[in-house]
């Protein structure tokens, strides 16, 4: 993926980062899916009942659905955090069922960024008829 295309996406998620819905953590997370040619972003979502929470990595997904889009190329990932954050197990899963091949990146608000292949962080997904 081209560096400026990436760079697109790691601002679309910075972006989002600062509508993010975190109270309670205070760890405020953004991320943007990009799907054939375009982008969306989501922000995380506290609530006070924790599990109920749901994670900027899946809301991006769920707009990418919302807009029509079913298989994801890459996301980007921003945290405040000291270094990259990649998306936790069950983002990761979610991410696998509409991009296999997806490329990950992660960033801080500082600049440091990370990518990964999706199969390298996630390598033995839940298939399809495997449950």
């Amino acid at each position: 993926m081209a560096d400026a295309r990436l760079d697109a996406l790691v601002e679309a998620a910075r972006e989002a980062r600062t509508r993010a819905y975190a109270p309670y953590s205070g760890f405020a997370v953004g991320a943007a899916a990009l799907a054939v040619d375009r982008i969306f972003t989501g922000g995380n979502l506290e609530n006070a009942s924790y599990p109920v929470s749901v994670c900027a990595e899946r809301n991006a997904v769920a707009a990418m659905l919302d807009g029509g889009a079913r298989r994801l190329d890459a996301i980007a990932v921003v945290t405040d955090a000291v270094t990259p954050t990649p998306p936790c197990g069950a983002c990761r899963q979610v991410l696998w069922e509409f991009g296999p091949e997806a490329l990950v990146v992660s960033e801080t608000l500082g600049g440091d960024r990370l990518v990964w292949a999706l199969e390298d962080l996630f390598p033995a997904p839940f298939e399809r008829g495997s449950r």
